[in-house]
């Protein structure tokens, strides 16, 4: 079935639907990964969004039951070049287009992909819609949209929840949590519980952790005004890690400011370098917003990552706390494995940490 990706700036592009054959609308953005297009599409950073595929072929293995980084995705829409409906993984439970269908997702393929991602580079994200007709109505109800400010809010957990474990207990606040992130703390021995992102931070102190992770998830980070209240009660308290937006909000809760991005960085092949030490990590990144590089000045924080390739600031420890934060996604899924080191470094803090605190009590 013949349908239409219409651009808020009046491109249109032609293709054929799949998926569910719903009219949609978002804000459009593109990924640069070449795999892990499953993994990609459940990620709840995507709240809201059409995502772009620059990857030339979508769908030649289907879904797996061990790619799903959240169970029911929100993103609003998938753009193909070229869709594979026969299915070469075997371990596969269903074709890409079943899977959107029963997610109530529409698709459409057969697109220009590197002409509208040029556009997009261009001109920045925009509003865009998935369309039978494009005709003048269709563009009206596109020009209408007003994008949401409550993502955060869409995509968190609303009750606490464990992740049982034996062994340090870690608090993992959602904002929009991919299920990779749990995994990488339950391989290094951590009993974890997930928290809502409007959580008191006297509800996190009395849960006694030995840290606190603050997880990605969608939008502006101005706009989670709960999230840095937990950061700011808590922090000096107990060891923090924050992880994408995450990331932001630290910088937020320390008198820094984060700026829109053109089209953000979205893919799996980031060059992130360590000032510290000069060492390069390809990393896989999902955001739109950034921390602002001289706002730092005024703040308590310290810049220890630089993406290689537009210098955005990609990571921040505080000055006086044990507190740091990364923007890219360590727990990769999709994407280079070359920062799982940092979950090794916030357990290191931990223990650190707890062993300082013993020693004040002992002293005492």
């Amino acid at each position: 079935m013949k349908r239409y990706l219409i651009l808020a700036d009046g491109t249109v592009f032609t293709g054929q639907g799949f998926g569910m054959p719903l009219t949609t609308t978002g804000e459009i953005v593109f990924n640069t990964g070449m795999t892990g297009y499953q993994e990609t599409i459940t990620d709840q950073s995507y709240n809201g969004q059409i995502i772009a595929f620059t990857a030339p072929l979508i769908g030649n293995h289907g879904i797996n039951r061990s790619d799903y980084e959240s169970i029911a995705p929100t993103c609003k829409g998938v753009i193909v070049n070229e869709l594979n409906q026969e299915q070469v993984d075997i371990s596969g439970q269903m074709s890409l287009d079943e899977f959107l269908k029963r997610r109530q997702i529409p698709g459409i393929s057969g697109i220009d992909t590197r002409a509208l991602v040029r556009r997009l580079r261009q001109a920045g994200t925009m509003k865009a819609s998935i369309v039978d007709t494009p005709d003048e109505h269709a563009f009206d109800q596109l020009h209408a949209l007003v994008m949401p400010k409550n993502q955060v809010q869409q995509v968190s957990t609303t009750k606490p929840y464990p992740s049982p474990g034996e062994g340090r207990n870690v608090i993992v606040i959602d904002l929009g949590l991919k299920y990779s992130l749990l995994r990488e703390l339950t391989k290094r021995q951590c009993n974890l519980i997930v928290l809502p992102y409007n959580t008191k931070a006297q509800t996190v102190l009395d849960l006694a952790p030995d840290g606190v992770i603050f997880s990605d998830g969608p939008g502006d980070p101005r706009d989670v005004p709960e999230a840095l209240a937990i950061i700011q009660g808590i922090q000096g308290k107990i060891p923090l890690f924050g992880v994408c937006l995450g990331h932001q909000l630290l910088a937020l809760a320390n008198g820094a400011e984060v700026y829109k991005m053109t089209y953000g960085h979205r893919g799996a092949n980031h060059p992130v370098r360590e000032i510290a030490t000069g060492k390069i990590d390809f990393t896989t990144q999902n955001h739109g917003y950034a921390v602002v590089p001289q706002s730092i000045r005024q703040a308590h924080l310290l810049v220890t990552h630089i993406d290689v390739n537009d210098q955005t600031i990609e990571g921040l420890r505080h000055r006086n706390y044990p507190a740091f934060s990364v923007q890219f996604l360590p727990n990769a899924s999709p994407g280079p494995h070359d920062a799982a080191h940092l979950f090794d470094e916030f357990i290191e803090m931990i223990d650190a940490f707890a062993k300082r605190h013993r020693n004040s009590t002992l002293r005492s």
